[in-house]
């Protein structure tokens, strides 16, 4: 009953946010547009990455047991892992290793088969799919945009494959989550920064590729009077990642600090594979700080850009200009946003590129702990070594504002470039949305809130 109240009254919170919108943009207002800024650095040495990124011992089950006789594992609602197994055999030998076994019928090798054809068969933008490993089968998600007759067509394609695959319709559209009708960072496009990485000599920020091609240029501020940097790498469609080269690498700290509102960030001390189920973060440029849950890994979308594969699936909501954005957990990066459906008054599901896919193919890693699985290997020149890794923590009582750590482009939570009363009412109803995800941060990690 409790959790439900507060759902209420984030729901009518919400609805103040895009009433204050609506008053802004019939008096004229100016959209809130905000100096990028980042966090400065928590007092000590660099940390090194938490060793439950390495530790996962569902992956090592799955691994060893093979396709064929398993189908994927989550975390259950009591936060204990569950393994899909095919046989009984291979239950026992989950459930000797600690964690819970799940028989299924379908095994990983034929869930693998099924999301082949459907890729291979002719592309239908606007649709997604994913392995959904607690139900043993393939949600195919359509949005607003596809056709009856491509409806009809992809349901009797699920048919072909099997019961297993399951048809969705979705109310919003599946689109990259760029404000591309306001010119505000970059050239008429405004995304927010998700990590701080180097290949050992230069430092960079992870974020979308749909955000811009190479060269693209991004500034502290709309103007474009302050040069923040130039985008050297980028790939999308396929993947969604990009890197932004530092012009003056001289005023970035080698730590990532996530920028949560507040005053508050939270410290990111590793990288880490995204779990079924598992609780995620993330902060954006336009909507704040938001929270939801992973419900499908190695997802494709069907972008009208083109197709990306390998995403992570989540209920966290999103709006465009929070393209690029920080997903974390425990105080891991977990990937950039990508894009999705819906929004964060009516809610739906959000896609992120995750990190560790986009540093091994990049050759670089996250500044300030020891190097990813893949990446270079190097901490920029001058870093410190990396010392052993704290519990994550957040970063309170934050003053001075550099560009360091994680790089917010333009928060409205952070009031830069205010204008008018309406857009205080704005602000102020974003903020307590806001606020009641901090406050679930902190329910969740209670013992390491600062």
């Amino acid at each position: 009953m409790m959790h439900a109240r507060r759902r209420g009254v984030r729901r009518k919170l919400q609805r103040v946010v895009r009433l204050a919108a609506v008053v802004g943009l019939l008096s004229g207002g100016l959209m809130v547009s905000g100096a990028m800024a980042g966090e400065p650095p928590a007092a000590g040495p660099p940390p090194a990455a938490d060793p439950r990124a390495a530790d996962d011992p569902a992956a090592g089950l799955v691994s060893r047991l093979g396709p064929a006789r398993t189908a994927g594992s989550w975390t259950g609602p009591d936060g204990k892992t569950v393994v899909a197994v095919t046989d009984q055999e291979a239950a026992e030998e989950v459930r000797r290793a600690g964690a819970e076994a799940e028989v299924v019928r379908h095994s990983m090798e034929r869930l693998r088969s099924a999301t082949e054809t459907l890729r291979s068969a002719p592309r239908v933008p606007g649709t997604a799919w994913a392995v959904d490993y607690a139900a043993n089968s393939i949600t195919v998600r359509a949005d607003s945009t596809v056709s009856a007759g491509d409806w009809s067509r992809m349901s009797g394609l699920a048919e072909e494959i099997g019961g297993f695959v399951r048809m969705e319709r979705t109310t919003g559209t599946f689109t990259t989550r760029v404000s591309g009708g306001t010119a505000v960072f970059g050239d008429r496009r405004r995304c927010t920064a998700g990590f701080n990485v180097t290949n050992g000599q230069d430092i960079f920020i992870l974020t979308a590729g749909h955000c811009g091609p190479e060269d693209s240029t991004w500034f502290r501020d709309r103007q474009g009077d302050e040069l923040v940097g130039t985008t050297t790498a980028a790939s999308f469609p396929g993947d969604d990642y990009s890197l932004v080269r530092y012009e003056d690498v001289d005023v970035v700290d080698r730590t990532n600090v996530v920028d949560i509102g507040g005053g508050r960030g939270v410290q990111i001390v590793g990288a880490g594979e995204p779990a079924v189920g598992q609780r995620v973060f993330r902060s954006g440029s336009t909507t704040g700080f938001r929270s939801g849950e992973v419900t499908a890994v190695n997802a494709t979308v069907n972008y009208p850009e083109g197709t990306v594969t390998g995403l992570i699936e989540t209920t966290v909501c999103a709006e465009p200009g929070d393209s690029g954005g920080p997903l974390f957990s425990e105080g891991l990066a977990l990937g950039v946003t990508s894009g999705g459906d819906g929004d964060c008054t009516t809610g739906g599901t959000t896609y992120f590129q995750p990190v560790t896919t986009a540093m091994e193919k990049l050759g670089v890693d996250l500044t300030g702990g020891p190097p990813a699985p893949g990446g270079a290997g190097n901490e920029s020149e001058g870093g410190a070594p990396p010392a052993p890794a704290p519990p994550p923590r957040s970063v309170e009582g934050l003053g001075s504002r550099a560009v360091s750590s994680i790089v917010d482009f333009g928060n409205p939570a952070l009031g830069a470039g205010l204008i008018g009363l309406s857009l205080t009412g704005l602000l102020g109803a974003r903020w307590l949305v806001s606020a009641q995800e901090r406050r679930e941060y902190r329910n969740f990690h209670s013992a390491s809130w600062g």
